[in-house]
């Protein structure tokens, strides 16, 4: 039996909402499932992933296969654990910075040459 972890699709006519589901790869996109290892909601924004990944690495090692869209989720919740534990910061807030340091540079280097004289 062929399992993978794919979305299943819930929610009203442009509304949608999907579930992450282990399920037989010949069962309906949205029939029969085998278990339920998160959620993900596109439209709320940012966008809301809810993923077990305990889980889905245990289903996994029991040879699932994540379909494309799933593995792409994984890897943003991922990516998402690695950034609530270090923000990054953007290109401006680091340019900013490095004019800063520059700046406390010259400073520094302005005030050795004062004490000099």
């Amino acid at each position: 039996m062929a399992v993978k972890i794919r979305l299943a699709r819930h929610g009203s006519k442009k509304r949608p909402y999907y579930r992450v589901v282990v399920a037989d790869s010949r069962s309906p996109r949205d029939g029969r499932l085998i278990e339920e290892v998160g959620r993900y909601n596109p439209l709320t924004t940012p966008k809301t992933i809810n993923l077990d990944l305990e889980k889905i690495a245990d289903w996994q090692t029991k040879g699932a296969q994540l379909t494309d869209a799933v593995a792409a989720l994984v890897k943003a919740a991922n990516e998402g654990e690695k950034a609530a534990a270090a923000p990054k910061k953007s290109k401006k807030q680091l340019a900013r910075e490095a004019e800063e340091a520059k700046k406390a540079a010259e400073a520094a280097a302005e005030a050795a040459e004062a004490t000099e004289e």
